[in-house]
């Protein structure tokens, strides 16, 4: 069956779909939240129905009728298969039960580490830039799933040669060094952007452009990385997303929290009005 490209979408929601197609049919995903389920979200509602997503706080198998805001959101245990313990869902984790987890940060690097601990700017550890959220369960995802889908946008003072601290471990130094280290998970598959998408040498385990989205140049992603950049010897474009796959995210993110603005302008009653137009339309696709 062909398939219907979208011609009107955001490059934000182009990252959505291109996370989406990363999952396939019948994966386990620990996704984290933000694009991460939203992607997640998008592929079980399109081509992996299968796909069982599991939450951070015990959730198992929610099928929510619009994006979640946070482990704690009621919409993490909305139609779930069931609801468990953190530590069970982590102990789960590690015995090799998930095969795909999707997590952001503030920082990556070329051998896919991942930072949202620490910004140093001029200081250091005890007396930074910045202080991030830390890992919560990213550390936790990275090191134990089978692969990781990395998400976040594509910026200069995002991707760099070396991330300031390593919250959540790519290939480290690359080669066989999660191997040394004792990670039994298979590392990271790719990075995606909202400009590109990032994969791994096989070898060296550094990234390199596999794909360009429509529209954007590697000119223009090679100015927004700190390192000298591999490039693919055919660098694709990437597919764009489905009419569907449009469709699907604008009603789960009809407040366009993760696909826009963020919660900048979101009153109580636009929110209430997102919930009941989004859970109007899924309840028919469950």
């Amino acid at each position: 069956m062909s398939k219907e490209y979208a011609q009107d979408y955001s490059l934000q929601e182009l990252l959505v779909a291109a996370s989406a197609k990363e999952i396939m049919d019948g994966d386990v995903v620990f996704a984290g939240v933000g694009v991460p389920t939203l992607g997640a979200m998008v592929a079980k509602l399109t081509h992996a129905p299968n796909v069982i997503m599991a939450m951070e706080s015990g959730s198992i198998g929610p099928q929510p009728y619009r994006v979640i805001l946070g482990i704690g959101d009621n919409a993490c245990v909305e139609n779930s298969i069931c609801t468990t313990s953190l530590w069970r869902l982590f102990s789960d984790q590690q015995r090799g039960y998930f095969d795909v987890g999707m997590i952001g940060g503030a920082q990556v690097d070329k051998y896919g580490n991942l930072n949202s601990t620490v910004i140093f700017g001029e200081g250091d550890y005890y007396t930074p830039a910045s202080r991030l959220p830390g890992s919560g369960g990213a550390n936790d995802i990275a090191s134990s799933a089978g692969r990781t889908i990395l998400t976040l946008p594509l910026q200069k003072r995002r991707f760099l040669e070396r991330v300031d601290y390593i919250t959540s471990p790519g290939y480290i130094d690359g080669y066989d060094a999660r191997e040394k280290h004792g990670l039994p998970g298979g590392g990271p598959a790719a990075i995606i952007t909202n400009k590109c998408v990032f994969r791994f040498d096989p070898t060296t385990k550094e990234a390199y452009l596999y794909s360009v989205h429509p529209g954007v140049t590697v000119e223009e992603v090679k100015a927004e990385v700190s390192w000298e950049l591999k490039i693919a010897d055919d660098v694709k474009v990437t597919e764009p997303p489905t009419v569907e796959e449009v469709r699907i995210t604008r009603i789960l993110d009809a407040g366009q929290i993760y696909t826009g603005s963020g919660l900048k302008g979101l009153t109580f009653e636009k929110y209430v009005q997102m919930l009941e137009t989004s859970q109007e339309i899924l309840h028919q696709l469950f």
